[in-house]
């Protein structure tokens, strides 16, 4: 299941540069790139006029959140990647040097046992 997610979320960030990611500010993360949220419009009932304008208004709105709710994810998503992978890395390094040493020790053991 994490493998699956992690292919996942790979996936939906393949496109996205890693230099487009958020930003972690007051332990608030936010995106770097989207532009500003868009406010939400105010529906007028003032006559038919400026109901159609507030239903225009709606409309566009609607097109700008799909748009930076998009980018908000992708952003996310490449973040969230670029942890995995520095995470990963620190692991590895942490196992090599782990490895190295047992390696050390093993063959410092070794030759005292032989000098006896």
């Amino acid at each position: 299941m994490i493998k699956r997610t992690f292919f996942s979320v790979l996936l939906m960030t393949a496109t996205v540069s890693v230099c487009t990611a958020g930003s972690i500010n007051n332990n608030v993360w936010s995106p770097n790139f989207c532009g500003n949220e868009p406010d939400a419009p105010v529906i007028k009932q003032d006559n038919i006029e400026t109901y159609n304008q507030s239903i225009k208004a709606i409309n566009e709105w609607q097109q700008a959140g799909v748009v930076y709710n998009t980018c908000v994810v992708n952003e996310a998503n490449a973040d969230n990647a670029l942890i995995a992978k520095i995470a990963n890395e620190k692991q590895n390094k942490f196992r090599v040097a782990v490895e190295k040493i047992k390696v050390d020790t093993d063959a410092a053991k070794a030759k005292l046992d032989n000098n006896k």
